[in-house]
């Protein structure tokens, strides 16, 4: 049964930003191994260099070369003056999103929404949304659920730290309410969720706790801001053989079980419910998704 769900499953344990004034990362990034890249059209190109970064990113993707992964752009915010011309770049560059920047209510999703349709961008064409300001955590249900082109959301802990005036501490405790809210209203909604960077490229050991604390509070993969982390992030947010194993044992106890016709199953001495059959699921097809099955 779990085979049949395999395609509904996308992995993005790994969502790598790319600056999209750096031709040579962009470049690079075809043969990294991250879920996932963001190139950056907003926090990191100077305003002299938007315009390079936007028709770069644009002949990128149209050269192809990336594999399976999936292709974001972040673009600059509804409102800016780069608005528009990005908007009408990546409504036709072939990406498979675009993300918004300070999303603050339903209405701004649902203004990108008309102003992508407006401009041709396919229906597959998602929309993400980083969540880093106070109203925006607060209002993250109302985002959820304010289109159908919404994929996920991501945290943006740098810009929501400044508007907190919050400590940003390697437990990263300032934040809970905030990822807490977005995991609910993400989950609510069945978009994906997305834990934010991490800042000190020194500290291996404290970027690989920071993956394990997302996992924990429900996240789906870690976004990141250099190359060095990609194998880290996607072991630690990708399941484990023993993970693996144990989803496997339940999913066949299931199919056994329905072919009896038994409604309780027990695994091991443990009870099973739907709903643990359910992660299994989407654990296995998870994996085999990963595996190229």
């Amino acid at each position: 049964m779990y085979l049949a769900m395999t395609h509904a499953y996308r992995p993005r344990r790994s969502m790598l930003y790319m600056p999209g004034s750096n031709a040579r990362a962009i470049d690079k990034g075809r043969s990294l191994a991250a879920d996932a890249i963001i190139f950056d059209i907003e926090d990191a190109v100077a305003v002299e260099a938007k315009s390079l970064a936007r028709d770069q990113i644009t002949a990128a993707i149209a050269a192809g070369g990336y594999g399976d992964k999936e292709l974001i752009v972040r673009i600059n915010g509804l409102g800016s003056e780069w608005f528009d011309a990005d908007i009408s770049a990546i409504a036709a560059s072939g990406a498979d999103g675009i993300l918004l920047p300070k999303v603050e209510s339903a209405a701004a999703v649902r203004d990108t929404e008309k102003r992508l349709a407006d401009a041709g961008a396919p229906a597959s064409m998602a929309i993400w949304c980083m969540m880093e300001t106070p109203l925006g955590i607060l209002r993250s249900a109302d985002i959820a659920a304010a289109s159908p082109r919404i994929a996920g959301m991501i945290m943006g802990t740098n810009d929501l730290a400044l508007e907190l005036r919050c400590r940003q501490t390697p437990d990263g405790a300032a934040f809970l309410t905030s990822f807490g809210l977005c995991i609910l209203a993400a989950r609510a909604h069945g978009l994906a969720v997305i834990d934010a960077v991490y800042n000190d490229l020194a500290d291996d050991e404290g970027f690989a706790e920071s993956c394990r604390r997302g996992r924990t509070l429900g996240f789906d993969g870690k976004s990141l801001i250099h190359p060095k982390t990609i194998d880290a992030a996607n072991r630690l947010y990708g399941p484990s053989a023993e993970e693996v194993a144990w989803a496997r044992k339940i999913a066949d106890a299931f199919e056994q079980a329905r072919a009896e016709g038994l409604g309780v199953i027990k695994v091991d001495g443990k009870m099973v419910e739907e709903l643990h059959v359910r992660e299994a699921q989407r654990l296995l097809a998870m994996a085999d998704r990963l595996a190229g099955s």
